[in-house]
């Protein structure tokens, strides 16, 4: 190999204090270039080192995003279920009740015609009172104003004495449960007659 072919060896002493005097030394224009470079690396590995946080930030987020969803659909479930539950034990009861009202009718007309005393009579006066707790509401009474919505007519009257359609006689009594109509009542219905007042 010839002298010409082989490169100098050059060394760059980048020591920011010079180790004979002890002084500071200043930056030569090449050596602020590659510290800029320098500079921005370590920036960047700073940023690099800041975004798993930021992540971790977005992730922690958008789980606890999920749960509180999750947790609203779990509330709501829980409200529809025990909705649902008060329902069916209300249908439950509605149907059994529905099913002792011809007792109440045998009871009703036992004392309407004097056959209900003595212990028979205590019976059935717990029967009404425990059906009557449990939400059953028996209606239709003389002197009613006629409902076709609740009230089932099958004779019709005319009066002076009464202003509108009144119901004047209850041939079976109707029940309600809670807010569910089991039977209307049938009743005799009078109605206003002007022509009778003259």
């Amino acid at each position: 190999m010839s002298d010409e072919q082989e490169q100098p060896v050059v060394v760059n002493d980048r020591r920011r204090i010079d180790p004979e005097t002890g002084q500071v030394r200043e930056p030569e224009p090449g050596e602020l270039a590659d510290e800029t470079l320098e500079s921005a690396g370590r920036h960047a590995a700073e940023d690099a080192v800041a975004d798993p946080a930021a992540e971790f930030k977005a992730q922690l987020d958008e789980r606890t995003a999920d749960l509180q969803r999750l947790q609203a659909e779990y509330a709501n479930y829980r409200k529809r279920v025990e909705r649902d539950r008060e329902v069916n034990a209300t249908a439950a009861k509605g149907q059994i009740v529905t099913e002792l009202l011809g007792v109440l009718d045998d009871v009703e007309r036992a004392a309407a015609h004097g056959d209900l005393t003595g212990a028979f009579k205590s019976v059935s006066d717990k029967l009404v009172a425990v059906l009557q707790a449990s939400g059953l509401e028996p209606f239709g009474h003389e002197g009613e104003e006629f409902d076709p919505s609740v009230h089932e007519a099958v004779q019709h009257n005319t009066s002076a004495e009464v202003t509108g359609p009144t119901v004047t006689a209850v041939l079976r009594r109707g029940y309600r449960f809670g807010e569910r109509l089991l039977r209307p009542a049938l009743v005799a219905v009078t109605d206003h007659e002007p022509a009778a007042a003259e």
